[in-house]
């Protein structure tokens, strides 16, 4: 049977709680099929690995969250 994958949301990415939030989803191979980094203004824009990958920073807003399964 195949496991379910997740869309995720993670607002505050780029701060301290959003890096450690990553981090563990990466150690425990949290099934994610996308994933949202979501962050202030001063922060949209820019971008952080994520298993192995490049992914932008969006500027968090009530829309982000739209199609998300967690947020």
């Amino acid at each position: 049977m195949k496991k379910k994958k997740y869309n995720i949301a993670i607002a505050g990415a780029t701060g301290m709680v959003g890096q450690e939030f990553l981090k563990i989803l990466e150690q425990r191979y949290f099934p994610i099929d996308k994933i949202k980094l979501l962050a202030s203004e001063r922060s949209a824009g820019s971008k952080l690995a994520f298993r192995g990958k490049e992914e932008k920073v969006h500027l968090l807003s009530e829309e982000t969250f739209e199609g998300m399964d967690i947020g």
